[in-house]
């Protein structure tokens, strides 16, 4: 019953914000349905621990502790999301007409529950729709501010949503022959599981399509050019939800389908891909001049560092949950920051942002613990579980790929410290935006408390791993096996 409260809460939201009962209606409705879509999702947490897989429609509806993990995500950022956009909205120049603020909510909460189904189906092919129904009711989010900018990254980002969509259905297709080849049951993802015998030449065509297709969604290189643009151009909590738990939902459904690959062909695809990715995006955010697109490169660089551990083997598995975990919450709060960054100073150049500190100190504070703690700087939480796979990495004695994944890290991590300590230390450049040189500027109620409710868990999962949470990454890793 849980499963399905959750999937009613964000379309009544939807329906609330529709009606034209008032610019404060939409928000706290948003914001009460993110708060019982979030105790629900503990609940089915803890149901799974307790009961095993949870079923509301058996073969459609049900979940798993891989499933429920990735629930309690969603539910956590999307609750962030509607209290920052509370305050976001109303500030600067994103003042909107009560059109236009029904207009966001009622596609962000169309969002959400796109976000929020995915986990839930256990059919492939209800999954994939899930997923395009994310890009779907996102992509309007995305070009909100109706710049040309917006507009480009919009279409941008559909068209390549669409065209990952075509490959990876053909995925799907030829993995529902090679199950139906095998004679096995239900095609769902426990289906396939126990399906013995289906030909491997079709399970790694299968794969490689819908790597290829969902990859696109991931952002893993070289299918991440509509990221960038993105994230650069949508709100800030859009932004969070994007790159915080849209790329993780893909990802999800690419793991789902690890068991069914032999460990060698595992390992290639998984580490190549993630390799790449994390050295391409490293190297990208040295010479990046927007900070919210540093932050949309990282993001690229966190899709194949989970990519590459869970290539490392069956050791690293829970290590590359608890940073898939870990990159979701510290991401979120990175957008958030960055957000609070363009409400104070009206552009998203690196060179025109000096001095954040003294003009906004919150913004200040928490634009650096996000950039330290998504680097992986101790004792934030990316830090436990990139150490995690580093050490589970060279107990398989995987020294090459554990040695090009730390140099990868390391080189992100300079490439992001370089560009945040200008713009937090430096001293004030000329006037950017409307807004003159110098002036403190103070940042909404909402937009303050989000900021303090998003770095509680950046912090305190660092030094302490509550044993439920621990419970859930380590039962959600046993999907990846054969």
């Amino acid at each position: 019953m849980s499963l399905l409260v959750i999937t009613a809460l964000p379309l009544a939201a939807m329906v609330v914000s529709w009606l034209p009962l008032g610019n404060r209606v939409a928000p706290t409705a948003t914001l009460v349905a993110s708060m019982l879509v979030l105790a629900q999702a503990v609940r089915v947490g803890a149901a799974v621990l307790e009961h095993g897989d949870l079923v509301a429609i058996a073969g459609w509806v049900e979940t798993d502790a891989f499933g429920a993990l990735i629930l309690l995500l969603v539910a956590w950022v999307s609750l962030l999301a509607a209290l920052y956009s509370i305050g976001y909205l109303g500030a600067g120049s994103h003042v909107p007409d009560a059109h236009r603020l029904r207009f966001y909510y009622v596609h962000l909460n169309l969002f959400i529950f796109a976000l929020l189904v995915v986990p839930m189906l256990s059919e492939p092919a209800f999954a994939w729709i899930g997923i395009e129904f994310t890009a779907l009711f996102s992509v309007l989010l995305v070009a909100y501010e109706n710049t040309h900018e917006a507009l480009e990254a919009a279409w941008k980002y559909i068209a390549l949503m669409f065209m990952g969509a075509a490959i990876a259905l053909l995925g799907f297709l030829i993995l529902f022959w090679a199950q139906q080849t095998a004679g096995g049951g239900v095609f769902t993802w426990n289906g396939l599981r126990a399906t013995d015998g289906m030909p491997p030449a079709l399970i790694a065509a299968a794969f490689v399509f819908v790597l290829v297709g969902f990859g696109t969604k991931v952002g893993f290189v070289p299918l991440h050019t509509w990221l960038p643009d993105a994230h650069s151009q949508a709100p800030a909590p859009v932004c969070a939800l994007l790159s915080g738990v849209k790329t993780t939902v893909a990802l999800y459904c690419i793991l789902r389908l690890v068991p069914l690959l032999s460990p060698v062909n595992a390992q290639v695809w998984l580490q190549v891909t993630g390799l790449l990715s994390v050295g391409v995006a490293a190297f990208l955010l040295l010479q990046v001049r927007d900070y919210k697109r540093m932050f949309a490169f990282s993001t690229v660089e966190h899709m194949g560092i989970i990519f590459t551990a869970v290539g490392l083997g069956v050791a690293a598995r829970p290590a590359a949950l608890m940073q898939m975990v870990f990159h979701s919450l510290t991401k979120s709060f990175c957008f958030f920051a960055a957000g609070a960054v363009l409400l104070a100073f009206g552009t998203r150049e690196i060179a025109g942002v000096r001095g954040v500190l003294r003009r906004s100190p919150i913004a200040g504070v928490a634009l650096l613990f996000g950039a330290l703690a998504i680097g992986g700087a101790p004792p934030m939480a990316v830090f436990l579980s990139e150490f995690s796979i580093f050490r589970s990495g060279l107990a398989a004695h995987l020294y090459g790929a554990t040695a090009l994944l730390a140099m990868g890290i390391v080189v992100a991590f300079f490439g992001i410290m370089r560009h945040v300590n200008r713009m937090v230390y430096g001293t004030d450049p000329p006037e950017t935006g409307d807004l003159p040189s110098g002036a403190r500027q103070t940042l909404p109620l909402t937009c303050r408390l989000t900021l303090l409710l998003g770095a509680i868990p950046v912090l305190v999962l660092g030094v302490w791993l509550p044993s439920p949470l621990y419970a859930l990454v380590r039962y959600a890793a046993q999907t990846f096996a054969p």
